[in-house]
């Protein structure tokens, strides 16, 4: 399952670096893009928006206004689901990926890794 991670970023601090982390170590296969060049554990991302193909979720670690570039390219990808980790709820576009038929969780990556709800 590919799991695509909106906002990642290199400073292992950050709660997008410690999924792809834990999404590697789960097994799952991750794509990335950030708002730089990166790598981590051996996920390269840049901020380019790559059509990246068999999407089964997308993981967002940007707030709702940086969301907004972000629409017409995470509905293009036609994923599953989409997961809105703390602090990036987002009504909007909530709305709009349910009207495109793409299941909306506002949840936390991390935890329903841990407790095998992912």
């Amino acid at each position: 399952m590919k799991t695509l991670v909106i906002g990642a970023s290199e400073k292992p601090e950050r709660y997008s670096n410690k999924a792809i982390k834990l999404l590697l170590h789960f097994g799952h296969e991750v794509v990335a893009i950030g708002s730089r060049k990166g790598n981590i554990d051996g996920v390269g991302f840049d901020k380019e928006l790559v059509a990246f193909e068999g999407v089964d979720t997308v993981t967002l670690y940007v707030n709702s206004t940086i969301q907004k570039q972000y629409y017409d390219y995470i509905i293009s990808l036609k994923p599953r689901r989409v997961i809105f980790n703390p602090g990036t709820e987002n009504v909007e576009f909530e709305a709009l990926l349910q009207k495109n038929n793409i299941e909306t969780e506002e949840a936390c990556t991390l935890v329903l890794l841990n407790t095998g709800q992912f």
